[in-house]
């Protein structure tokens, strides 16, 4: 009981949060973190985008985001209190990484095999509703992306209350970014392979900042790789509109 009050009783100490949220600097704290949340966060809305479109309507698409950020709030809670311990939590990297390039592998090994993936479908039997599947898929990336997150944040202020603000905007705008590269990939069908590569992309990036190799991509570069990718498959579809229309 006491290892749980040290780690989540700054969480409900209402003085503390009197504190942050009359203070000027603590503000300047919290915007930081929003900031670095969103640039942190830029691979977890393009994992979910992609998971989304497993959903056949718009509505459960958006539906499963609603859950998903609830999902978040509570996880990024109780991690925040255990932000201490989660350094040395790197299998979960590993776990995480190894997720990613499945489902990146497994999308374009249906896009090449599109009768052995039906074949498969039919055979095969979900535990879970798809919805219910797509929600936990989306909550176990929230895990461990934020992990990152997390650490970055505490780095910057150790007090857990402005870390958990500054984490619930950045999720709430990750969200928002989500649903942008959702409306995306219906406008340009040919961002669903851009989005499955760069999945690919995101498992060997997180995989490679496991403490026994310590590479990290810099999120600007990450970033560049991002738009330029997207920029392609625009331009790829405008080609191929104007030869459908010609």
């Amino acid at each position: 009981m006491s290892l749980i009050k040290n780690l989540y009783g700054p969480f409900f100490d209402l003085h503390n949060w009197q504190t942050v949220l009359t203070s000027g600097q603590d503000w300047m704290i919290i915007l930081s973190l929003i900031l670095i949340e969103c640039l942190l966060s830029v691979d977890n809305a393009i994992v979910l985008a992609a998971q989304t479109q497993k959903l056949p309507t718009k509505k459960e698409q958006e539906k499963s985001l609603f859950y998903g950020i609830w999902g978040a709030y509570i996880f990024r809670f109780l991690l925040i209190g255990l932000g201490s311990y989660l350094i040395n939590f790197w299998e979960i990297k590993v776990i995480g990484a190894a997720y990613l390039m499945y489902l990146s592998v497994k999308h374009f090994w249906g896009r090449a095999h599109p009768h052995k993936e039906h074949s498969s479908k039919k055979k095969r039997k979900l535990v879970l509703p798809l919805f219910w599947s797509v929600v936990i898929s989306i909550e176990a990336m929230d895990v461990v992306f934020s992990i990152d997150s997390i650490l970055a944040s505490l780095a910057i202020s150790p007090n857990p209350v402005i870390v958990l603000i500054g984490g619930l905007v950045g999720i709430l705008a990750m969200r928002g970014v989500a649903e942008i590269i959702m409306r995306l990939l219906e406008i340009v069908p040919e961002l669903e392979v851009v989005a499955y590569g760069l999945i690919a992309l995101i498992a060997v990036k997180l995989f490679l900042t496991i403490p026994a190799i310590d590479i990290e991509i810099p999120a600007v570069v990450f970033g560049a790789i991002v738009l330029l990718s997207i920029l392609g498959a625009i331009i790829v579809n405008r080609i191929k509109n104007n030869k459908a229309g010609k």
